[in-house]
């Protein structure tokens, strides 16, 4: 049971897989970038376009807390290239879990209950 300051995110690795069509964006299938609590972390000398990044950025927090079973962000894990011409996905897994404190994450402080 987890302290009553703490809480678990999900840690993700965001890699670009092979979809239906030619890539047409500055992305290569195995290119990836990895998330834990706020931090993205790029492997050296990789790049990441900008706007299937912000495509993503949304959808990331929502991958990072536990969701029901039956819940599509729980069962899906690809996501398309928001370019209508570009044939890539990206494959958004869940690769651990991170415990945080309440008090490392804000300076609003936790109500008494």
């Amino acid at each position: 049971m987890s302290a009553p300051d703490t809480f678990e995110l999900y840690d993700l690795k965001v890699e670009v897989v092979q979809g239906d069509g030619p890539m047409v964006c500055n992305h290569a299938v195995g290119d990836y970038f990895e998330l834990s609590g706020e931090n993205l972390r790029f492997p050296p000398g990789q790049t990441f376009p900008l706007y299937p990044l912000a495509a993503l950025l949304p959808l990331l927090p929502a991958k990072q807390r536990d969701t029901a079973p039956a819940d599509w962000m729980t069962t899906d894990m690809e996501v398309a290239c928001p370019d209508p011409h570009c044939g890539a996905r990206f494959r958004i897994t869940r690769t651990g879990r991170t415990t945080f404190r309440h008090a490392d994450v804000t300076l609003v402080p936790m109500e008494d209950r």
